[in-house]
């Protein structure tokens, strides 16, 4: 069975919002590389639409970008791209399938389907995922910012404590740390 792990960008106070963080060749190419070593992505349906504005016509080349923005564009269109949602059930981008039935037991069976691993970068998702017991590591980018706005990581809360092992710390020359944990519990 393949892990989930919740990988996102934040600040230092907890801010998701995807504008103020650092977004630059060195941020790009180490979720790029976690990207290529996983064997999914798995949104909820805001953050899929954003990333589908964003990333398919870089792809295709139809809109100049960065190398970095390029090859993370291209290794995302050829990745499986599963979406939670309620609303929408028509994807038009390549590889994109809707998680249907009950949100626990389709994760189990996407986990299980997925011995690369998934990795969940949707705040709301992963937090509701949490709260069902199915996530194992958490990757987040701690960026050099204080927001003071914005939505935060966590802040429906949990039922309990995460315990966690540290994997591994990363400091990138522009000042994010890329920190790894495993649940411990």
């Amino acid at each position: 069975m393949g892990r989930l792990t919740f990988s996102i960008n934040l600040t230092l106070d907890g801010c998701l919002a995807h504008d103020v963080g650092i977004a630059d060749d060195e941020t790009l190419a180490l979720f790029t590389g976690m990207l290529r070593d996983c064997g999914a992505m798995l949104w909820g349906r805001d953050t899929y639409e954003m990333m589908e504005s964003a990333w398919p016509p870089i792809a295709a080349g139809e809109q100049e970008a960065a190398a970095s923005e390029r090859e993370w564009a291209t290794v995302l269109e050829t990745k499986p791209k599963y979406v939670v949602s309620s609303t929408r059930r028509d994807f038009t981008w390549t590889n994109t399938h809707l998680l249907t039935g009950e949100l626990g037991t389709a994760v189990r069976r996407l986990k299980e389907a997925t011995p690369a691993g998934v990795l969940v970068g949707s705040g709301r998702l992963a937090v509701a995922l949490d709260r069902l017991d199915l996530v194992d590591e958490y990757r987040f980018l701690v960026h050099p910012r204080i927001a003071g706005h914005g939505p935060t990581l966590f802040s429906d809360g949990l039922r309990q404590t995460r315990r966690l092992e540290l994997i591994s710390t990363r400091p990138l020359s522009n000042g994010v740390v890329d920190v790894h944990y495993r649940r411990a519990d």
